[in-house]
């Protein structure tokens, strides 16, 4: 009796990790971020705001997809038994150092997936949503339900400032 109540409780999570992931994806929205060299992925440390500025203190990171995330998975894991990169994608971070980048008041924020209301039902991925960078700062603060510093954003940089942030989605 125990046995088969543990197999349905693993098919029933399984099926609703299944579920949820094919919502995610099944939109079929999720497009790179186009490489550029203006724009690098970070891992955002630190918001500092004040008086209407607003700085990143950030980590560059190597964000890899698809098949080059699966080459360099091979390369970095070789003892791991996968024969490619879990979820699709592969993160290097061999340099943990950290630089400052002041944000254009104006910069163009697109987040994936936030903490719309405080409730975990609530939580669901909207592709490229738009948001003011006061928002951005106040999501980046707010991390009862979902850290915003667990997640890679692309930024770009133009004429020394930030003028672009995209939230890198993660499966």
């Amino acid at each position: 009796m125990k046995r088969s109540a543990l197999i349905v409780s693993i098919v029933t999570g399984c099926l609703l990790f299944f579920i949820a992931t094919a919502y995610a994806v099944g939109k079929n929205e999720y497009t790179p971020v186009p490489k550029s060299p203006e724009t690098t992925t970070v891992y955002i440390d630190r918001i500092d705001a004040k008086g209407g500025s607003v700085v990143l203190t950030v980590d560059d990171i190597q964000w890899y997809e698809g098949k080059a995330a699966d080459e360099q998975f091979l390369k970095r894991e070789k003892d791991s038994g996968l024969d490619g990169a879990p979820d699709g994608y592969y993160i290097v971070n061999d340099d943990k150092t950290t630089r400052r980048l002041t944000v254009d008041p104006n910069a163009v924020v697109l987040m994936q997936i936030y903490d719309h209301t405080g409730n975990i039902d609530d939580v669901t991925t909207n592709w490229n949503e738009k948001v003011s960078l006061s928002k951005f700062v106040s999501i980046y603060r707010n991390n009862k339900l979902i850290d915003m510093r667990d997640y890679p954003f692309h930024v770009t940089v133009e004429n020394g400032k930030v003028v672009k942030i995209v939230q890198q989605y993660i499966p």
